[in-house]
């Protein structure tokens, strides 16, 4: 199995990033049972290579540019081997006693990695921590869920339908789904503009939670981004907190893609006033050459989250329970995530990763400057981290999505689009773990060629 994961890795840039199948194409080439009997490996394989990983969206492909990455790297896939082999559930620390532990101990070595505040770490004798979760969106439930027990606290219980959420029009989908699962029905998408690059402004949060306030309804929760999807903007987080807490609200940071640039010094500007945030998560599953899922997530005070989340049957109770991390997420069962996370850490080591991450800020640099010097072709927002945000200048939104459809066509690079001041906007993300120069350079030929032909076409229409 190692040296077909091999082969498949070495062999990916031949691949189309994104497979040429339509919706339910994979139904009719399977059995409609399952087997009665065993199938011989070679035969399973064999199916896999014809009839599974043609329908494969290649995220470890160089040129896969849409969303944001999911890198992986060697170190990750053999701590993920060997920790499936034990397959220790880690709900609490008597059923996995070291999965508990070094998790914590990974989550202080990767906040220190990443300038956090000492109140977010184990290490410094307060009541924050860290802890693994899957994803960003669990991320911020979980933080909206230790919210609202300490929004809760001396309530009654019908002050729950007078709960109020914020955050801005850019956040990720996430945070709105979130209140839909927790029944928080009153939620405050507040807009952004380019004049202010796309970030939240604290003037506009405050005059929000004030005239709520004085509706007689209850503040209680803010997430901020440092690195929204869209464009890459990042939140005043530091003076959004200074906010939220004078009206008693909670304040979160979901910095999913771009936390891991925090490893960079040169990149800490981005994430001043962390200092004075509730909590904080970021995915070293995009960024940081560490396989999904694994979302690291920080409280400067556990008690609400405990407090939210915290049940401890007969049959769960043993020695350690007041480190048991089945009170700190949603489900019951946990991976041992951590491990991947101590192979990284320790195989790459801190400068390695600081290299890596660099690397693709350069190339995304190198883009935005391509685009700058092509008059057809405007930049819609700052090049931040690895992302590119661009389209036609003064043509029409049809016409760059026509673009975009010219791009993706012929399989060799997958690019999206999102929508910034009602403009349609082509991203260009850089993050997959092989990605070059040449890649890039490459992409931006083709970018090139088919923006000439779209033009002629349209030009031709008119």
């Amino acid at each position: 199995m190692i040296d077909i994961i091999c082969d498949y890795l070495s062999d990916v840039e031949s691949q189309r990033v994104r497979p040429d199948v339509l919706p339910g194409y994979l139904s009719a080439t399977l059995p409609s049972e399952a087997p009665e009997l065993p199938q011989p490996f070679a035969d399973v394989v064999a199916d896999v290579k014809g009839k599974i990983i043609p329908g494969v969206v290649h995220w470890q492909h160089p040129s896969f540019f849409a969303y944001f990455g999911a890198n992986v790297s060697a170190p990750a896939m053999l701590a993920d081997m060997w920790s499936s082999a034990i397959n220790m559930i880690g709900f609490s620390w008597a059923a996995a006693p070291v999965s508990t532990e070094l998790e914590m101990v990974m989550m202080d070595w990767l906040a220190r990695l990443c300038g956090l505040p000492a109140r977010f770490l184990f290490a410094s004798g307060g009541p924050g921590g860290g802890v693994i979760q899957g994803t960003s969106s669990e991320a911020v439930l979980v933080a909206l869920l230790a919210a609202r027990a300490a929004a809760m606290k001396d309530r009654p219980v019908a002050d729950r339908l007078k709960l109020v959420a914020y955050s801005s029009d850019q956040a990720h989908s996430g945070f709105k789904k979130a209140c839909m699962i927790a029944g928080v029905d009153l939620v405050r998408l507040l807009p952004t503009s380019a004049a202010d690059e796309y970030a939240l402004q604290p003037g506009a949060l405050s005059a929000a939670m004030a005239a709520d306030l004085g509706a007689g309804l209850i503040p209680f929760y803010v997430c901020g981004t440092i690195g929204t999807t869209s464009s890459c903007a990042v939140d005043p987080v530091g003076d959004m907190a200074l906010v939220a807490h004078r009206f008693k609200a909670w304040m979160h940071v979901d910095a999913a893609y771009a936390g891991s640039a925090s490893m960079c010094p040169e990149q800490r500007h981005f994430f001043t006033g962390l200092e004075h945030v509730d909590s904080y998560s970021f995915n070293p599953h995009k960024w940081m050459l560490t396989n999904f899922d694994c979302c690291a997530c920080w409280f400067a005070d556990a008690g609400p989250l405990k407090e939210a989340l915290s049940l401890t049957p007969v049959y769960l109770r043993g020695l350690g329970n007041a480190l048991d991390y089945k009170d700190w997420q949603i489900p019951l069962g946990r991976k041992f995530r951590s491990l991947k996370l101590y192979f990284v850490l320790r195989q790459y080591g801190a400068e390695s990763l600081r290299e890596y991450l660099r690397h693709h800020m350069a190339l995304a640099q190198w883009f935005g400057e391509r685009v700058r010097e092509d008059a057809r072709f405007q930049l819609v927002a700052p090049v931040r981290f690895g992302l590119v945000c661009f389209r036609l200048t003064g043509a029409t939104n049809k016409v760059n999505a026509s673009l975009l459809d010219a791009i993706n066509k012929d399989g060799s690079m997958f690019l999206i689009a999102t929508e910034l001041s009602s403009q349609h906007t082509i991203r260009l993300a850089i993050g997959s773990t092989s990605t070059q120069l040449r890649h890039v350079r490459q992409a931006w030929l083709a970018i090139q060629k088919h923006a000439t032909a779209v033009l002629s076409e349209t030009a031709a229409v008119l």
